[in-house]
């Protein structure tokens, strides 16, 4: 009998109830799916019915096609560089006897970590027209198309490096050894070997970079804006801002055929992931294949030099400008000043609603994603019926959607919800969240999925034998095993919200600016030794929680040892 009754997952002796089922669908009906269907909706309404009369206007409106293409050049371009960097740095780091790999990691990690509007901004000031690198005579200007393809991809590379770093750790070498001892030489080993068995992690960052590319409106916003360059998603933010005849309606039109590209991409994506991950079945090699031999010098130098001059020199040129008493000024100690970071740290009102509606609009996402990201975790995981499948689908949905994509379907659902009833959250601060709650929900979903998988049945099973109930079960034994898990995906909810651009400018309005908006219009009005200033400040805040979050994590993994 107790072997019949440890068979059965624990969880399916306590399914979840009727009610727990449907409210879970409602919910989920309401704040995931009812968005996208409506901005469906109104793409094809018309005033005679249904109809594609708005897709005939945008595809008739000459912006559009300057737009797609220059989107097609963006994406396109700065996907190509993502992958040829990322991926020569994972090689690079995988198989040669390169020093110092965790810093090279971390560098690699950081144009992830800090927000592309920041990075943008930075780079404005290394190379822009009064940038410390053009100081003297002009070496290359990076507003426009071009420094948006290059900034994006720098931006971008780390995709493909992650994945493409975890495939290279995974291939056996000693496919690579029998195809040397055939007599094959370096390059042939790598083109018949190596790289075809690398492809599904090459293939499947490129794609998070082409599908981030399309997401990304804070580079082309710094970048293209100024230089009057569109890119689809800076369209739709300048036709809503514009409120002309039937904005909405184009800019859905516009936005359906964003969303739809970046889904084509995302299932593309998802189904190479799928079969390099089914492809890994052997264990991680961090064996040194390459000895660089007297060439190691040369490669190491060329390595720092790429990350320092792309990762840290730009941020110090942006830290620079914001010690000076006017931009554009020389760089001589009577020209520095701190006046700046009191300015927006004391002196104005709109930084410092800013830094409070992003930490309190973080700090409640991350809460209620982690509670309810691994109650529905669990679920997923302990009961994997399609019927949760299908659901987790749906949650995923709006964040592979770009961000401006799902702003607007937020400003069109609940502006009016239901015919006659208006909720009041349209232009108040729990209206970012509730889109901050539906986009970035699936992060904890997935974060705390993957440390339940990791951890078996039978332990929750030996809990419940020995008598302890649900919550005592979820105090002493699953919370400790689950927790690294939980934190990682709240860290990276919390990081992602508090740095949030793309939504918020849509949708923030007077007292409800978070610190991207304030950034962005900061620079957008000319305050640039301001914006600079406010920029240092949130990176030197990233830095010091990643420092936290690093040594928390050690004592914990200290402590479990003990």
């Amino acid at each position: 009998m107790q072997s019949k009754l440890q068979a059965v997952p624990p969880f399916r002796r306590f399914p979840l109830s009727e009610i727990g089922k449907r409210t879970t669908l409602v919910l989920v009906a309401c704040f995931f799916l009812a968005p996208l269907l409506k901005l469906m909706f109104l793409s094809v309404k018309t005033d005679t019915g249904i109809g594609f009369t708005h897709f005939a206007e945008i595809l008739a409106d000459p912006r559009t096609w300057v737009a797609v293409e220059n989107t097609c050049w963006v994406v396109g371009g700065s996907t190509l560089i993502a992958v040829v960097i990322g991926a020569g740095l994972a090689w690079i780091s995988a198989y040669t006897d390169i020093r110092k790999k965790g810093w090279i990691h971390l560098l690699a990690l950081m144009p992830l970590i800090i927000p592309s509007y920041v990075t943008s901004l930075a780079w404005t000031q290394l190379a822009g027209p009064t940038g410390f690198l053009n100081k003297w005579t002009i070496l290359w200007n990076v507003y426009g198309l071009d420094g948006i393809i290059v900034v994006m991809g720098l931006t971008h590379y780390p995709l493909v490096y992650l994945l493409t770093l975890s495939v290279l750790y995974r291939i056996p070498k000693e496919l690579e050894w029998a195809a040397r001892a055939s007599g094959a030489k370096g390059i042939k080993v790598f083109r018949q070997v190596t790289l075809p068995l690398a492809l599904p992690g090459i293939a499947g960052g490129g794609l998070l970079a082409f599908i981030a590319s399309l997401d990304n409106f804070g580079i082309p916003a710094f970048l293209g804006i100024p230089e009057g360059v569109t890119v689809l998603s800076t369209l739709i933010y300048e036709q809503v801002i514009g409120f002309g005849p039937n904005a909405f309606a184009r800019t859905a039109a516009l936005s359906i055929m964003l969303g739809g590209i970046a889904l084509l991409g995302t299932g593309v994506q998802w189904m190479l992931v799928r079969k390099s991950h089914s492809d890994q079945t052997y264990a991680e090699d961090r064996s040194i294949r390459y000895p660089l031999g007297k060439k190691r010098f040369a490669v190491e130098g060329l390595v720092w030099i790429f990350l320092l001059g792309t990762s840290v020199v730009p941020l110090l040129a942006m830290a620079a400008t914001s010690f000076l008493k006017a931009y554009g000024a020389s760089f001589t100690l009577e020209n520095l000043t701190w006046d700046n970071y009191r300015f927006v740290l004391t002196g104005n009102g709109a930084t410092r609603g800013a830094i409070r509606n992003s930490l309190v609009l973080a700090f409640m996402t991350t809460v209620i994603c982690m509670v309810a990201g691994t109650l529905f975790a669990y679920w997923r995981v302990k009961q994997p019926t399609m019927l949760l499948k299908a659901i987790e689908g749906a949650v995923s949905l709006p964040y592979a959607l770009p961000g401006i994509v799902l702003a607007l379907a937020m400003i069109l659902t609940w502006i009016e919800p239901l015919p006659g009833w208006q909720p009041g959250i349209y232009g108040t601060i729990w209206m970012i969240l509730v889109a901050y709650l539906t986009r970035f929900l699936i992060l904890q979903v997935r974060s705390s999925s993957s440390a339940m998988l990791q951890i078996g049945n039978e332990v929750e099973e030996a809990a419940r034998i020995n008598g302890a109930r649900l919550w005592p079960r979820w105090q002493k034994v699953l919370i400790p095993l689950y927790l690294p898990g939980i934190l990682t995906g709240a860290f990276l909810v919390f990081l992602t919200s508090v740095t949030e651009l793309t939504i918020s400018s849509l949708l923030w309005s007077s007292g409800t600016a978070t610190i991207g908006v304030v950034i962005f219009n900061l620079e957008q009005a000319g305050s640039t030794t301001s914006s600079t200033a406010f920029s240092t400040v949130i990176v030197a805040a990233i830095g010091l929680a990643i420092s936290l979050g690093g040594f928390m994590k050690k004592m914990w993994l200290r402590r479990r040892a003990e």
